[in-house]
């Protein structure tokens, strides 16, 4: 895993500094995989390790949320050969109006994909039109976990979270590696600690 998450890092979809997060939270590391579209051969990358979190799920298809979960989701359904959907952040007010692009049918199981969870609010908006439209989601493989609550989040609401990594496991990895210092790693680690998402 050391190359994948030294790739990771190298592409910048992991920084250190002060960011400002959605919740309004200053944090000492932000995650960002949205610049992983620039990097075919690192995104085929993550690709290979979600299928290899993914063997021994059951599964039709799988769903990128929208919109980092999107390229993730497609190089997915590419690498593994599985048919893709996802949920439309707003539905269109033209054409055919639909809130799910892709064909599917009610009844079938997909596996919920996107990059990195924090509180898990984002990833039980997402599954809810696909729920409604009769499709049954059980899984949600992201590439990170943020370690700050969003895994016992989706426990509660019966979905079963599968992650490449976990934060520590990527900054232990980028100390080793002489990417990252002692010191930046504890800082991550104390916020990690300080900010958890009950």
């Amino acid at each position: 895993m050391d190359n994948l998450y030294a790739q990771l890092f190298d592409c910048g979809c992991i920084k250190f500094g002060e960011f400002k997060l959605k919740s309004g939270i200053m944090s000492p590391v932000y995650v960002d995989f949205r610049t992983l579209v620039t990097y075919p051969e690192a995104l085929r990358s993550v690709a290979k390790a979600m299928l290899v979190v993914m063997k021994g799920l059951s599964y039709d298809r799988v769903a990128g949320i929208p919109y980092a979960g999107l390229p993730l989701g497609v190089a997915v359904s590419l690498e593994g050969n599985v048919p893709m959907l996802y949920p439309r952040k707003e539905v269109k007010s033209y054409g055919t109006a639909k809130l799910i692009e892709g064909g599917y049918n009610p009844g079938e199981t997909v596996v919920v994909i996107d990059d990195i969870i924090t509180d898990g609010a984002s990833k039980i908006e997402a599954i809810e039109p696909l729920k409604d439209a009769g499709l049954i989601v059980k899984d949600v493989v992201i590439v990170l976990d943020r370690e700050q609550g969003g895994a016992a989040k989706l426990a509660e609401a019966g979905y079963t979270l599968h992650s490449v990594g976990t934060l520590s496991q990527v900054l232990e990895s980028l100390v080793r590696q002489g990417k990252v210092s002692e010191e930046k790693r504890d800082e991550v680690a104390r916020f990690i600690a300080e900010h958890q998402f009950k």
